[in-house]
């Protein structure tokens, strides 16, 4: 058997910010933006090296408002993995990426946390060879 995660829901405020904070400030794809009707879209972008696909998913009722910005509980939520840590601190810390920590080298390599533009945490890092898993 073979599987892999295509991608996660992602849920935001609104497609199209959205779509500009991930490809503009983040450097991201977009890879398909489709309505299907009753305002609703099928919204998908990558980090430009692939990996898992992230589905932007509007925020539909406050339940699923509340959780935009926090969708771990404060955790780390995703893991932007990258060739060249300090080359894509440096771009982000440009662009107004708030990281909310010094980078640090730990034993699986590179990392610093850093906030997206609702809240959500993310782990920039860049592994050594045989890494491990950060956050």
């Amino acid at each position: 058997m073979s599987q892999t995660i295509g991608a996660l829901t992602f849920v935001v405020p609104d497609y199209d910010e959205a779509i500009a904070y991930f490809t503009e400030t983040l450097g991201f794809r977009l890879i398909e933006d489709r309505p299907l009707g009753d305002s609703k879209r099928w919204v998908q972008v990558a980090p430009a090296g692939g990996g898992v696909r992230l589905l932007l998913a509007k925020a539909a009722g406050d339940a699923q408002a509340a959780r935009v910005g926090n969708q771990t509980g404060g955790r780390v939520f995703l893991f932007l993995h990258t060739d060249d840590f300090w080359r894509d601190h440096e771009a982000f810390v440009a662009k107004g990426v708030r990281f909310l920590e010094a980078p640090r080298d730990e034993a699986y390599g590179w990392v610093a946390v850093f906030a997206d533009r609702w809240g959500n945490k993310w782990d920039l890092l860049q592994l050594r060879d045989g890494g491990g898993q950060g956050g």
